[in-house]
């Protein structure tokens, strides 16, 4: 039964997604994919080995603590400036494994039974984008590692961040960050891969700093090879790409009292689907 569900979802993607050249024309729609049904952190020795490079062993442990982004001034461009940024919301993304978060979900009633549904049937089974789907889901937290990828020389080209429940030690999300540009944009977004199997659920975040020093990445409505989310999958030998209405919008700010916080919004085209907010404080 679950094969043929993964498999209906490639066969679904193909029918509406388009062809692609991940080696050509599409390179910049590359990203890591898993080669079984589960993902956890399976995919991470391929992508190093796609680099020519390695993994870092045990990241957690690494001084200083390694970040989803080597520092934030690879988004450096027009519209773009971090050093227009919060201090604390660069160190979160240049040591995020020195940051414990803490995290609050909220549904919309409209999109909650979809939601169940793609839990249970799939994000709960596969241990990727598993999406809390009650506040109790979260009440004792979870737990953040972050793992280095590097090419032959040593510089990183991604990083992996692998969040699990407490205390199961169940999968919610195991991404690919880093900096990638879009065909034809003035400056680099935020690339986000979520590994599956035979393919990918891709995000490119738009960058922005407010005046207050706050960052906001936005994934906005648009075009194929612009900012926003895709799917790709391989099947029958080819890949094919398909751009979904999946917009997403994270601002990071500072409270009054100093506390780093985020406010995440998923919505589905222009209606909200679901909401989480972040209180992130430095551990070490």
């Amino acid at each position: 039964m679950n094969h043929l569900l993964d498999l209906g979802s490639r066969k679904f993607w193909r029918l509406t997604g388009r062809p692609v050249d991940l080696a050509g024309d599409h390179s910049w729609l590359r990203a890591p994919t898993s080669r079984s049904a589960t993902v956890a952190d399976g995919w991470l020795a391929a992508e190093a080995a796609h680099h020519g490079g390695t993994v870092d062993d045990d990241a957690t442990a690494a001084v200083p603590a390694p970040g989803l982004l080597p520092t934030m001034a690879v988004l450096d461009g027009p519209g773009f400036d971090a050093a227009g940024l919060d201090p604390r919301i660069r160190d979160f993304y240049e040591h995020t494994a020195a940051w414990r978060m803490e995290v609050w979900s909220g549904w919309s009633p409209l999109f909650w039974p979809a939601g169940e549904l793609v839990a249970r049937f799939f994000g709960r089974r596969v241990e990727q984008l598993s999406l809390p789907m009650r506040p109790l889901d979260v009440a004792h937290g979870m737990d953040s590692r972050v793992r280095v990828i590097r090419d032959r020389h040593g510089a990183q080209v991604g990083a992996a961040w692998l969040r699990t429940l407490r205390p199961s030690g169940r999968y919610v999300f195991s991404g690919c960050y880093s900096a990638r540009r879009l065909p034809g944009a003035a400056g680099p977004s935020v690339h986000v891969a979520f590994p599956l199997e035979s393919g990918n659920v891709q995000v490119f975040l738009r960058p922005a700093v407010t005046d207050e020093g706050g960052l906001i990445l936005e994934s906005p409505p648009g075009r194929f090879g612009q900012d926003g989310a895709y799917v790709t999958v391989r099947d029958g030998g080819r890949d094919f790409a398909a751009r979904i209405p999946l917009h997403e919008t994270f601002r990071l700010y500072r409270d009054p009292y100093g506390v780093l916080r985020t406010d995440h919004e998923l919505r589905m085209w222009r209606t909200w689907m679901m909401r989480l907010h972040y209180k992130m404080e430095r551990e070490r």
